[in-house]
């Protein structure tokens, strides 16, 4: 029997959903992670499509108009709706603010799944990097989940520089055939991907991971301020303490002093831009803290650090959107 143009139709939109993925959300982390995907996954292909989505259309048009530039063949599509980015793609990778926009990019997501043919929904996998509230992320999981799709929780580590190199390391939770799903997908924005756990354990080890960061800057912060009024080089006590005990990442590569780290360009150089905001920071210590009450854990430093983060923004709101490690200046200046 010869197939009718429905059927040839119907079949050619299930192959290109197939071979197709849709990124939401472009934000600082999000465009530069959106960048390497395509970059280094459908650049050179003729046949795979991306689809980018974000709040702001302008700046997923101004994605698509950045690399339809550098590669005149690729097929990129820009969609205003979560819902019509469901519907174009097998794989949908989700890079959020926080718990409300994932609840609502997902309330979008979900209905879309619905619609499709069981089969479609079967091989759609949803991957979120969202860093989110623990108990949020396992329902939205659980009502794809409920829909056919797989869907895992994959949040990162390594920072807008991380993400720009392409050396992020993501945190994984989902059943363990999600995760070799995921897996490939991922090695094309990171290098280290670790399987955490069932639903909601890569975010907790996100959690637990800048809950170490948050209180760590601000005790860099304190020290490289101490040692300023004791009459240290910056550079000499940065080397000190990068090869001793007190060795960390917010020492060795964020530091937040200018001339601290002689051949590096931290965000204090840009006068702090361009890095993880503080009050994504501050997000982020709630999330602890909110956490650790609920599992009754002690939180002592988490607390402390997440009043401080919060001060320093009411104080000096232009801190909000400048790299974390500007918890420095507002020290200085107290």
């Amino acid at each position: 029997m010869r197939p009718t143009l429905r059927c040839l139709q119907g079949l050619a939109y299930h192959a290109r959903r197939a071979e197709s993925t849709s990124f939401i959300g472009l934000g600082r982390m999000g465009y530069e992670m959106a960048n390497n995907l395509f970059s280094k996954k459908y650049a050179a292909s003729k046949d795979a499509h991306f689809v980018v989505c974000d709040a702001i259309p302008d700046t997923a048009q101004a994605f698509r108009n950045t690399f339809v530039q550098k590669y005149p063949g690729a097929h990129i599509t820009v969609v205003n709706d979560p819902e019509q980015a469901a519907l174009a793609s097998g794989t949908i990778i989700t890079m959020l603010p926080s718990s409300p926009q994932v609840q609502e990019v997902y309330s979008k997501i979900i209905p879309a799944l619905s619609s499709l043919p069981k089969e479609l929904a079967r091989h759609t996998l949803c991957i979120d990097s969202t860093t989110l509230d623990v108990d949020v992320a396992r329902q939205v999981a659980s009502e794809v989940n409920s829909q056919g799709a797989k869907m895992v929780d994959a949040p990162v580590s390594g920072g807008v520089t991380g993400a720009a190199a392409g050396t992020l390391s993501f945190l994984v939770g989902g059943p363990e055939e999600s995760f070799k799903l995921a897996q490939p997908i991922l090695t094309h924005m990171g290098q280290r991907i670790i399987h955490c756990g069932q639903s909601g354990a890569g975010l907790g080890a996100k959690i637990c991971n800048n809950l170490v960061l948050g209180v760590e800057q601000i005790v860099i912060a304190e020290a490289m301020l101490l040692g300023q009024k004791l009459g240290l080089d910056p550079a000499v006590l940065a080397s000190v303490i990068n090869s001793s005990t007190g060795s960390c990442w917010s020492c060795s590569v964020n530091n937040p002093v200018p001339s601290a780290l002689p051949g590096k360009a931290p965000p204090c150089e840009r006068d702090y831009e361009g890095g993880f905001a503080t009050a994504l920071m501050l997000k982020d210590m709630r999330l602890a803290t909110d956490i650790a009450e609920k599992n009754q854990s002690a939180l002592p430093l988490g607390v402390a650090a997440r009043e401080l983060y919060q001060k320093a923004i009411e104080e000096k709101p232009e801190l909000a959107k400048k790299d974390f490690s500007s918890v420095f200046k507002f020290l200085e200046q107290s």
